[in-house]
């Protein structure tokens, strides 16, 4: 199933100053790094990677995503977090790590390597390396809505690192899910940020820019997160140079300011 990506119509203009009111979400505008799991309710291996996944799905420094995948639904439970796009995208970072196969738990952190999310080790190694390497989160984003609309506010980059996409990651609220079959049978597991949806929402092109969207799509009690992703031959992922993420609770707190 190829990817589905939705291209909004939207003014991309340099950076200009927020509107009047709105609030801006995140304690930090540059975060110590995304990451990306990909999980299953059916995979015997995954419960921990959830569970160390809660770590940074709660913290205010990380931009944390849980794509739950669908293939390992055969063996016997319906993964009911599950989306076809999520298991794209792992299938397509696949392709772009030149892997042979996909697994799950798998981390993709910044866009740039991955490793086993259930090892908590491995995926703080991870940030540590690319952030001493001075391949961690190069530009900063805002995220904040300011009535109908959701504003992103991307800055420049400080050296040229490249253009990218401007990503939408929407997701749903946390959700504590009894496995009836399967692998997971009889065990309860609780799921933070589980993606519901991706699409990409204009262009960076290295210089200051903000983007107005509309906010109806922000699914109620979750929220959205906003990438930074450059996008490789054959609209591969590539590296992710800043993100931001805002909840639904968020949103609304600003709605309530403006009133």
């Amino acid at each position: 199933m190829s990817f589905r990506f939705v291209f909004w119509m939207m003014l991309a203009v340099l950076a200009s100053p927020a509107a009047s009111g709105a609030a801006e979400t995140g304690k930090a505008a540059r975060p110590t790094g995304v990451i990306e799991l990909f999980t299953s309710q059916g995979c015997s291996s995954c419960p921990p990677a959830d569970a160390v996944f809660q770590e940074f799905a709660t913290s205010p420094d990380y931009v944390a995503l849980a794509y739950h995948v669908d293939y390992w639904d055969y063996l016997g439970w319906r993964d009911t977090l599950s989306h076809a796009d999520n298991t794209e995208r792992q299938y397509s970072y696949m392709r772009a790590f030149g892997s042979r196969s996909v697994y799950t738990p798998q981390a993709v952190i910044n866009g740039r390597i991955h490793v086993n999310g259930a090892k908590r080790a491995d995926v703080m190694d991870a940030f540590d390396e690319l952030n001493n390497s001075g391949k961690g989160m190069a530009v900063d984003v805002k995220l904040r809505q300011s009535g109908d609309s959701l504003m992103i506010e991307a800055g420049g980059a400080p050296n040229a690192v490249g253009e990218a996409h401007v990503m939408l990651v929407y997701f749903g609220p946390t959700q504590r899910v009894g496995i009836g079959r399967g692998e997971n049978k009889g065990r309860q597991v609780t799921y933070w940020n589980p993606v519901t949806g991706i699409q990409s929402a204009g262009m960076w092109h290295g210089e200051a820019a903000s983007y107005e969207l509309p906010a109806d799509k922000i699914p109620d009690e979750g929220g959205c997160a906003v990438l930074l992703q450059a996008v490789g031959k054959g609209g591969l992922p590539g590296s992710i140079f800043g993100a931001a993420i805002m909840r639904y609770s968020e949103a609304e707190g600003q709605e309530q300011q403006q009133k």
